[in-house]
């Protein structure tokens, strides 16, 4: 009724990808996208934003950005820290910025350290901070922190 064609019995089965292999690039792919939230050029807000996709912000935002991925377009600016995944400066930062990608396109102003695991800085860009390299850019507490102070220890005297 139904026949192994092509295959010799006791024959292993072909090669295939390791069984963790379609694990690891779901875990890596990112989830269906819907289209990027969008903060247009007329647009003040005063606050925090969070968001798990993408934003792309036009307007003005005096507050913390957090998002999957971030595009501050030529005619925004954000005073405030800026953390996501992968964030593209065409317009202004003032504040601290923490990506795993970061590009700084030749339109962009940037006031504030940049922590980051990989960085692109296009000519013409403004740049005025630090930077620090880290593999995990987003763990918290990854920002730049001074180191403690060290205080002697008093030794007792012989007397």
């Amino acid at each position: 009724m139904f026949t192994n064609k092509g295959k010799p019995e006791g024959s292993s089965p072909s090669p295939t990808p390791s069984q963790g292999e379609p694990m690891r690039q779901a875990a890596t792919r990112p989830a269906a996208r819907s289209a990027p939230s969008l903060f247009s050029n007329d647009m003040k807000l005063k606050g925090s934003i969070v968001s798990e996709g993408e934003i792309q912000i036009d307007g003005k935002i005096e507050g913390d950005v957090k998002a999957a991925a971030l595009t501050i377009g030529d005619t925004g600016e954000i005073l405030g820290e800026v953390v996501a995944e992968t964030i593209v400066v065409r317009g202004k930062v003032k504040g601290h910025i923490r990506a795993r990608k970061v590009q700084l396109a030749s339109s962009a102003k940037v006031e504030g350290d940049i922590t980051h695991s990989s960085l692109s800085i296009e000519a013409n860009a403004v740049f005025e901070g630090q930077v620090k390299h880290s593999s995990d850019p987003l763990k918290t507490g990854s920002a730049p922190t001074s180191p403690a102070p060290s205080t002697p220890t008093p030794t007792p005297s012989a007397g």
